[in-house]
């Protein structure tokens, strides 16, 4: 297979014929001037500038809110995709290593999804039927619970919540508060899980703190500064005293809400054994577990759900992402002893997406059925072992990790480290550097962490190894290109008296 794959072909309303500035007419679909690859007709005034695409960047950052984000360290503006490729209206192709903010588990437009929409629109059934059942959410329900743990599956109920994977983070929140009858939430240093009220108070960035925050385990940046196992059995250890403790000022909390890898937090994969050993604390104290799979679910880190790594059973599961196969749903699977709640208490008059259920259905079955998830393992290791390698020639690359096709890369400033830095401080600049390189380069990268330094790869599980060996030498180029321009150039009186034979030294 190719490393860039065939965009869809343009759709009809698309090929319209254009004509050049010199009035010889284009052939639709491939030419600059097409629509399709120019962009949506200009409605602005004539001082907007025009239909292209840098006057749609231009409108966006008039009309839209500064909360974007994705768009300004992104500056494209995509008009076809398939797989692991966009083209943008520029006519540039980009391997896209950031889908959807792992959404896109088959990549763009897979064949298999585009099939399962077209087939419920083609059918005539309705788009939107609340929360009633039909067959299309039968479908889903049947497949979801068949990729599920076994203890889980044969004694759980679902909840349909909002769209987004923030709205099922309120919804186990609510479910566990009702089942308990408490309150406090215990959650941990680096998490994220999502942007409502609710979950941004469970995440690493909260200010108004109303929930316990416990360590989480790091290698590179353990903090307890011994890192490994050890480190992980003093986060654990902290976790059981404080619960045990009579004056730790901790109530019985209603639950506990875990990532099995941090996605934003810098991709910071849990050990085994310190999930393993959470899910005993809580079950002795009967605390229900809530395990947040919205990104590393459906095969991303190398087994179906992440916590499968473990063999931990949660009592919740909060999923979103992948599971709506590109299109907006949100679900939580739970524990049937929870299910407390009377009718109503937890509404939405969007949780019934059929086309997204339909996606999603084709989605999991893709992946199950070619186990993609395995796959997702053996190429994320070998991917991890060249970029493993890259950081013994980069002194910039302070930490690699990952597991699956959830792989962070931490860049570092080395020679920033003082003298009682177990490791080097995190570059941020650099980060952002190596991102637009990378861009430059036709890859499109995200950016993560503590500092927004840790350089993010989500490839669709759909990657190939050619496509893997590209997106690599793309990173390594544009590592190497970003770390030259970081790189402090002695005075011009030094570089002028240095020897003409003088070996460079180290690039830091």
């Amino acid at each position: 297979m190719a490393v860039t794959e065939s965009a869809p072909a343009v759709p009809p309303a698309a090929r319209t014929q254009t004509r050049t500035p010199d009035g010889t007419p284009d052939a639709p679909g491939t030419g600059a001037h097409d629509p399709a690859v120019r962009g949506a007709p200009d409605r602005g005034t004539p001082d907007q500038g025009g239909g292209g695409y840098e006057g749609i960047l231009r409108r966006q950052s008039l009309r839209e809110s500064a909360a974007r984000t994705y768009a300004r360290s992104l500056p494209i503006v995509p008009v076809r995709a398939r797989g692991l490729t966009i083209e943008g209206a520029d006519g540039r192709r980009y391997l896209d290593c950031l889908s959807g903010a792992g959404t896109l588990a088959l990549g763009h437009n897979h064949p298999v999804v585009l099939e399962a929409i077209k087939k419920v629109l083609d059918s005539g059934a309705p788009l939107h039927v609340l929360d009633l059942a039909t067959p299309v959410k039968d479908a889903f329900t049947s497949e979801l619970f068949a990729t599920l743990p076994g203890e889980l599956a044969d004694n759980a109920r679902v909840q349909f919540c909002g769209p987004a994977g923030t709205d099922a983070v309120e919804a186990a929140l609510k479910l566990v508060r009702t089942a308990t009858g408490r309150n406090g939430l215990l959650a941990f240093t680096g998490a994220y899980h999502g942007m409502t009220a609710g979950a941004l108070a469970a995440s690493g960035g909260a200010t108004d703190v109303r929930v316990t925050r416990l360590p989480y385990p790091q290698d590179y940046r353990c903090p307890f500064g011994v890192g490994g196992a050890r480190g992980a059995r003093l986060a654990a250890h902290w976790t059981q005293n404080l619960l045990d403790d009579p004056k730790s000022g901790v109530a019985a909390p209603a639950g506990m809400i875990v990532e099995a890898v941090q996605g934003e937090g810098g991709v910071i994969p849990a050990p085994d054994d310190w999930m393993r050993r959470m899910r005993r604390i809580t079950a002795d104290r009967s605390i229900p577990l809530v395990v947040d799979e919205v990104q590393t679910g459906v095969g991303r880190t190398g087994t179906f759900w992440a916590v499968e790594h473990s063999g931990v059973v949660p009592d919740v599961m909060v999923l979103s992402k992948a599971i709506g196969g590109s299109l907006p749903l949100a679900v939580i699977v739970y524990r049937s002893e929870l299910d407390a709640w009377e009718p109503g208490a937890h509404a939405g008059t969007f949780r019934g997406n059929q086309l997204a259920m339909a996606a999603g259905t084709a989605t999991l079955a893709y992946v199950r059925e070619n186990k993609l998830a395995e796959r997702a393992g053996v190429l994320g290791d070998r991917i991890l072992g060249r970029l493993r390698g890259l950081a013994a020639a980069h002194p910039c690359v302070g930490d690699v990790r990952g597991r699956g096709l959830m792989i962070g890369v931490e860049l570092v400033d080395p020679d920033a480290a003082g003298p009682d830095d177990l490791v080097p401080p995190a570059s941020p600049a650099l980060a952002v550097a190596v991102q637009q390189e990378c861009l430059a380069r036709g890859l499109i990268v995200e950016l993560g962490g503590r500092h927004s330094a840790v350089v993010r790869l989500l490839p669709p599980l759909t990657l190939t190894d050619e496509q893997a060996t590209a997106v690599l030498d793309r990173f390594a180029d544009a590592l190497a290109a970003a770390e030259r321009a970081h790189t402090p150039q002695p005075p011009a009186s030094r570089r002028a008296t240095a020897p003409a034979t003088a070996a460079p030294g180290p690039s830091h």
